[in-house]
């Protein structure tokens, strides 16, 4: 993949299109395999990969994790290629983290036109007046470096996904329950992956016909006692991934998912 600029709608001239035209053609005509990313909408051809950016409050990805849902099939692949929710400092909180998962399972669910995403940024040094930015995957100083609680949800997806993604549905959710569901055909292994980011504990009944399931799989969780819970230096793991077995496991179940809590059931 090659990107032919960056953050092209900032531009006021209009010139954006011509000039991702020219450079198309020119890498095109000597190097055919290559994908070229648009880093915005081209008039007059369709880029073979588009960028799109979202630096934004865990509330703003929760109402729009179905963003994808509604992509057109038919226009460009999508590379999203810098977002983060902005909340904590220096490195993201529990809220954060919940809404990061949130924004990832719709990523997940359309990983037919979704063909790459990268948190931004990934590392801050979190001595004093060393910070430009916040807030950011990773801290570290001279001597030590801990995850965010998003850098823990960012392991946990990009450690439990498969290569499909099998039909599925949800009903009668509340507002912020989030869910993907990815399926690994080589290992015969089902990704399940649940967000709740209220308050309060939801109980699901997870169905899935015409399945062949072994009666116990395993359970990550990443839950935070409240949104400002979070990770420092002194502190690395307050928040961090617990693993264990999940019993009872069959084509339909039942479920319970704490508050503040993500979970990938295998």
């Amino acid at each position: 993949y090659v990107e032919i600029g960056n953050e092209d709608w900032f531009d006021t001239s209009g010139s954006y299109d011509k000039r991702y035209a020219q450079f198309y053609k020119a890498i095109k005509a000597k190097y055919p395999d290559l994908q070229l990313i648009a880093t915005a909408p081209i008039k007059g051809m369709t880029p073979d990969v588009l960028d799109e950016h979202y630096y934004l409050r865990a509330t703003d990805f929760f109402h729009d994790a179905t963003h994808y849902d509604k992509t057109d099939r038919n226009g460009p692949k999508i590379f999203v290629g810098e977002w983060a929710t902005r909340e904590g400092t220096p490195t993201p909180n529990m809220g954060a983290a919940l809404g990061d998962a949130a924004w990832m399972t719709g990523m997940e669910r359309n990983s037919d036109v979704i063909v790459m995403a990268s948190y931004a940024p990934l590392l801050v040094n979190i001595s004093p007046n060393a910070m430009q930015w916040d807030t950011d995957l990773i801290g570290y100083d001279a001597l030590r470096s801990y995850g965010s609680p998003s850098y823990y949800a960012q392991v946990m997806f990009g450690s439990y996904i498969g290569d499909a993604t099998p039909v599925s549905s949800v009903d009668g959710a509340g507002p912020r329950f989030f869910y993907s569901v990815t399926e690994d055909s080589a290992k015969k292994r089902l990704f399940v992956k649940l967000v709740n980011a209220s308050s309060d504990a939801q109980a699901v009944d997870i169905k899935l016909p015409g399945a062949k399931l072994a009666p116990e799989g395993k359970l990550i969780s990443l839950i935070g006692k409240d949104p400002e819970a979070t990770n420092t230096i002194d502190q690395p793991t307050a928040i961090a991934p617990v693993e264990s077995a999940l019993h009872g496991v069959g084509e339909s179940f039942h479920h319970r998912i704490p508050p503040y809590t993500i979970e990938v059931l295998e």
